[in-house]
C-alpha cells in the first residue's frame, strides 16, 4: 500500500497436549513448541514489525519453581531478537550442563521460555507509542498461582474511560487509563473474586489449604469469568489469555470484527489471527482450519480439555474488509481469491475511463500487495477482449485470413511492472520534512515501459491520505510520458476514522475528507461543517446508544465520483503533465467481493457498535477545534 497504514497486532497462542517428552522422542526436541511459535510470529509479521513479546508457562511445577516466563522486544527486528535471546539462554545452559540436555525435568526447572502454553504477540507501535511497556503480552502477577494472568491481544477499545471508571467503582486503582490495562484488571478482577469463592468452597469440604489448589483448577470457570469482565467492552477484539495454572483462551469480538482461527489434534491446540500461518507451520489442510466464532472463546482448560462456549450473544457479523483487502496475508485461500475478484470488478470503470481503447493502455500495479488485485483485472481484460475477438472472428466468416486473424489474436493487455519499491518508509520518522523528502524516493519506474501518449492504468489497495501518490508516485510516473494516469483502488474512498485496531483515526488525514471539504468550501456551503460541529458537540453528553454518526452530512451532498474527480484535483502536483484521473472501488462490489465481511464503517461510516459513532463525531470535532488527537 502506498499509504502506509498500521495494523496493530496479531496474536499466537499454542497449547501442547501431551508431556514434553513425547514431542522430544517424536520430533527430536524437547524445544518443539518454542519452534512452532517462531514460526508462527514470522509467518504473521506482516501484522506488526514495532515489537513483539512472547510468554510461557510450565505445567505442574513444584513451589519455588519459576513456571512463568515472559520476554519483549522493540528492536528493529523484534521477533528475531526474542529468539536470539531465547536461544541464547538455551544454548548457554546446555553447554554448561550438556549432560542434562534430553532430561526433560531438568530442563522445565532450569531453562525459561520452554513450556507447554506458550503465547506469542506482534504489535505495531500506534500513535507514537511504541515503548517496551506497551508491548504485550501483558503480565498481572499474584503469588497465587491461579491469579497470575498474561494478556495479549488485536483489539482497540472505544469506551475506556468507561471501563477505567468501572476499575475505579470496583476499588482498584489503575496505574494508567489504556484499553489494555483496562480489560486485564477487569479479568483479573473477575478471576480474583472466582478464586477467593472457590477457596472458600473448597475449605468447607474439608480440604487443606494445599490440597485446595489442583481442585480450583480444575473448577475455575473461565467462560464465567470472561461474560463478567467483557459486559461492558465496546471494540473491535481478539483476546488471548493465559491462568498461571494452565488454562488459556481466546475470546473474539460479537461483531467478529477482528480474526481469529484455531486447529486441534491430540498434539496441538493453535489459535492465531491469521488462518495461512497454521496451515504452514503445522502442515494442515485448509478445512482443519476453524475459524472462531464472533462472540465466543475457545478455552482450554489445565487438564487439556478444549471447549467453544458463547462469551456474548453474536451480533451481525462484521468481519473487517481491511483484512481482506490489504492487512492478512493475501496466501489464503479465500482472501486471495477476494483480491483477484476486487480487480476483477473495477475493470469496468477502467473500460469507460480509457472509452475502450485496450491497445494503448498499459496495465499495471503498485508493489507489492495489490499484485492479487491486479491479476484478477487483467484476467478480466483478457475475458473482455476474447469475447470481442470472437465476435469479430464470427462476424468476418469466410471472409476472414491469416493475416486478418493474427492481427485479432494479437490483442491483448499491455502488461508492464512500472513502479518498483526501493525502500522502506520507517515509522519513526515522524517529521514532516525528513519524511517527505523520504516518500518522494520509495519508488522508482521502470524506464521505456511506457511509451508517450499511452494511457498507464496502475492500481494500489487503497489510496487513503494520498501522500505518497502526491509526492512521489505520479511525479515519477510522470517520466514516462504517458497521456492520461489512472490510479485504481481496490477499496472504496475512506471517509472515517477506524477505532476498532487499524491506525486511521483522523478525518483530516483521508484525501477523501480533504477532498469533501474542498467541494463544500467551491460550492460556499461552510455551514453544513458548522452544523455538523454543533450536533457532534450536542452527543458528547448522551449516552453511546444513543448516538449517530452525524459525519455522514459532510458527505451527503456529493456524490462519489465528484469527490474522486476533486480526488484527482488535489493530489495532481502542480507540474504534472499527463492527466490524472482516479478510479475507486465502490461499496456494492465491495459487498461482492468479500461477501462474508461486510465491515465497511471506514468507507460508509455505518459503525458495528455505538462507541464507533461517538469516535467519529468526537474526531470531526477535534478536527472543526484543530486539535491534532486521537478521539478514541
Amino acid at each position: 500500500m502506498s499509504d502506509a497504514i498500521k495494523h496493530e497486532c496479531g496474536i499466537s497462542l499454542i497449547r501442547l497436549l501431551k508431556p514434553l517428552e513425547y514431542y522430544q522422542e517424536k520430533y527430536g526436541t524437547a524445544f518443539y513448541g518454542v519452534n512452532k511459535m517462531y514460526l508462527m510470529m514470522e509467518k504473521q509479521h506482516n501484522r506488526g514489525q514495532d515489537g513483539a513479546g512472547y510468554a510461557s508457562i510450565k505445567l505442574d511445577m513444584d513451589a519455588g519453581e519459576r513456571y512463568m516466563s515472559r520476554i519483549r522486544s522493540i528492536e528493529s527486528q523484534p521477533i528475531q531478537d526474542i529468539f536470539d535471546r531465547i536461544n541464547l539462554r538455551i544454548n548457554t545452559s546446555l553447554e554448561e550442563a550438556p549432560e542434562f540436555a534430553k532430561d526433560i525435568n531438568w530442563l522445565k526447572r532450569n531453562i525459561p521460555y520452554i513450556g507447554e502454553l506458550i503465547l506469542g504477540h506482534v504489535r505495531y507501535g500506534t500513535f507514537g507509542k511504541n515503548s517496551i511497556e506497551s508491548v504485550h503480552p501483558f503480565l498481572r502477577q499474584n503469588n497465587w498461582m491461579h491469579r497470575n494472568l498474561i494478556v495479549a491481544g488485536n483489539f482497540n477499545m472505544t469506551n475506556v474511560r468507561e471501563l477505567f471508571d468501572n476499575l475505579i467503582q470496583l476499588g482498584q486503582h489503575p496505574k494508567e487509563m489504556a484499553d489494555t490495562i483496562t480489560v486485564m484488571e477487569k479479568i483479573g478482577h473477575f478471576l480474583d473474586d472466582a478464586v477467593a469463592k472457590l477457596y472458600k468452597d473448597i475449605k468447607k469440604e474439608g480440604f487443606s489449604k494445599m490440597e485446595a489448589s489442583p481442585h480450583i483448577a480444575e473448577r475455575l470457570k473461565v467462560s464465567k469469568i470472561l461474560r463478567k469482565s467483557s459486559k461492558n467492552w465496546d471494540g473491535g477484539y481478539t483476546m488471548a489469555g493465559l491462568l498461571g495454572h494452565g488454562d488459556a483462551f481466546v475470546l473474539r469480538d460479537p461483531s467478529g470484527i477482528r480474526p481469529a482461527y484455531y486447529y486441534q489434534d491430540d498434539e496441538v491446540v493453535v489459535v492465531a489471527s491469521e488462518r495461512p500461518a497454521i496451515q504452514t507451520v503445522f502442515n494442515i489442510s485448509y478445512d482443519a482450519v476453524k475459524e472462531l466464532p464472533p462472540g465466543h472463546a475457545i478455552i482450554v482448560k489445565k487438564s487439556g480439555r478444549v471447549s467453544i462456549d458463547q462469551i456474548l450473544k453474536p451480533k451481525d457479523r462484521k468481519a473487517c474488509s481491511f483484512e481482506r483487502i490489504y492487512f492478512s496475508r493475501g496466501n489464503d485461500r479465500e482472501i486471495y481469491e477476494e483480491r483477484k475478484e476486487l480487480g476483477r470488478l473495477l475493470f469496468p470503470q477502467l473500460l469507460k475511463t480509457i472509452n475502450g481503447d485496450i491497445r494503448r493502455t498499459v496495465f499495471s500495479y503498485i508493489p507489492n500487495t495489490a499484485e492479487t488485485s491486479f491479476l484478477g483485472m487483467v484476467r478480466e481484460a483478457q475475458s473482455y477482449l476474447n469475447k470481442k475477438k470472437e465476435a469479430q472472428i464470427l462476424e468476418m466468416g469466410s471472409d476472414l485470413n491469416p493475416e486478418t486473424l493474427h492481427e485479432i489474436l494479437d490483442v491483448r493487455p499491455r502488461i508492464e511492472k512500472v513502479a518498483i519499491k526501493d525502500a522502506k518508509l520507517r515509522t519513526f520518522i515522524t517529521q514532516d520534512s525528513s519524511r517527505d523528502d523520504l516518500v518522494a524516493h520509495v519508488y522508482d519506474i521502470t524506464y521505456g515501459s511506457v511509451e508517450k501518449g499511452d494511457y498507464l492504468a496502475i492500481i494500489d489497495d487503497s489510496i487513503v491520505r494520498g501522500t505518497t501518490l502526491k509526492k512521489s508516485i505520479l511525479r515519477i510516473l510522470d517520466r514516462l510520458n504517458p497521456e492520461k494516469i489512472i490510479v485504481i483502488s481496490s477499496a472504496p474512498q475512506i471517509r472515517y476514522p477506524d477505532c476498532y485496531g487499524i491506525d486511521m483515526a483522523k478525518l483530516e488525514d483521508f484525501i477523501a475528507f480533504k477532498a469533501a471539504l474542498a467541494l463544500h468550501k467551491d460550492r460556499g456551503t461552510e455551514d453544513v461543517i458548522e452544523n455538523i460541529y454543533q450536533a457532534c458537540k450536542a452527543s458528547v453528553t448522551r449516552q453511546d446508544s444513543e448516538d449517530v454518526n452525524y459525519v455522514k452530512g459532510f458527505y451527503a451532498p456529493f456524490t462519489a465520483q465528484e469527490i474522486s474527480t476533486k480526488i484527482a484535483e488535489i493530489l495532481s502536483p502542480p507540474d504534472i503533465r499527463a492527466e490524472v484521473t482516479i478510479i475507486y472501488q465502490t461499496i456494492e462490489n465491495l459487498h461482492k467481493a468479500c461477501p462474508k465481511n461486510l465491515g465497511d464503517w471506514y468507507f460508509t461510516g455505518e459503525y458495528p457498535t455505538p462507541g464507533g459513532n461517538r469516535v467519529v463525531n468526537r474526531a470531526f470535532i477535534n478536527f472543526y477545534e484543530g486539535k491534532n488527537q486521537r478521539a478514541y
